[in-house]
């Protein structure tokens, strides 16, 4: 992957544990939660590198998972202007397209709102993953299957960077959400929800 590449996913990173991922951003009428807060505030995680793949992969365009009801479209999601990762429309997930293509060597990040102006959203239920359930990523040239390894919760200034964008040849998945109970006074969710997945053999 070359520097650019680099550079955007640790932008995009740390913006996130800050609160701008999907699911803390003005997610629900009743819920308003604050804009991200600069990017320098956050520790950058360690540069990522992964090889380009030898044949790359089709467009990511559904995702389904089974164990949580989760069948929903996928679109690509970047960077705003202002640094922050974008986050895909209520009742859409997100793959973001500054990184590997879900089955591509390296670290696929998924993203959804946990919650919407309708109530619960795409990943209201990721917390409840459990190793060995499995999630399926249609694209436009076949399909890739994961297993889940670990689901985490921590907090939004002490996500596990190393582990997120760990430096890998092999295709892993993360999905990543808002998690924990939101505060009534900041009115923002203290944490996020990852799930750590493999590709199925």
């Amino acid at each position: 992957m070359n520097r650019i590449v680099r550079t955007t996913l640790v932008t995009a990173v740390a913006v996130a544990a800050l609160g701008g991922l999907a699911g803390s951003g003005r997610t629900a009428p009743e819920l308003r939660v604050a804009e991200p807060a600069p990017v320098q505030a956050a520790p950058p995680p360690p540069p990522v590198s992964v090889r380009h793949e030898a044949r790359p992969v089709g467009k990511p365009t559904h995702l389904s998972i089974p164990a949580i009801k989760v069948d929903e479209r996928l679109h690509g999601v970047g960077l705003k202007a202002n640094g922050a990762m974008q986050t895909p429309d209520f009742g859409d997930a997100g793959w973001y397209d500054l990184g590997p293509r879900p089955g591509a060597p390296g670290p696929a990040v998924l993203v959804a709102h946990v919650h919407g102006p309708a109530g619960d959203d795409v990943f209201a239920r990721l917390h409840e993953l459990e190793p060995g359930d499995r999630v399926t990523v249609e694209r436009t040239d076949g399909r890739s299957t994961f297993v889940v390894e670990a689901v985490e919760q921590a907090a939004k200034d002490k996500l596990p960077y190393d582990r997120i964008w760990n430096e890998t040849d092999r295709p892993v998945l993360r999905l990543i959400t808002c998690g924990g109970t939101p505060d009534p006074v900041a009115r923002m969710y203290p944490d996020n929800t990852i799930v750590f997945a493999r590709l199925a053999p």
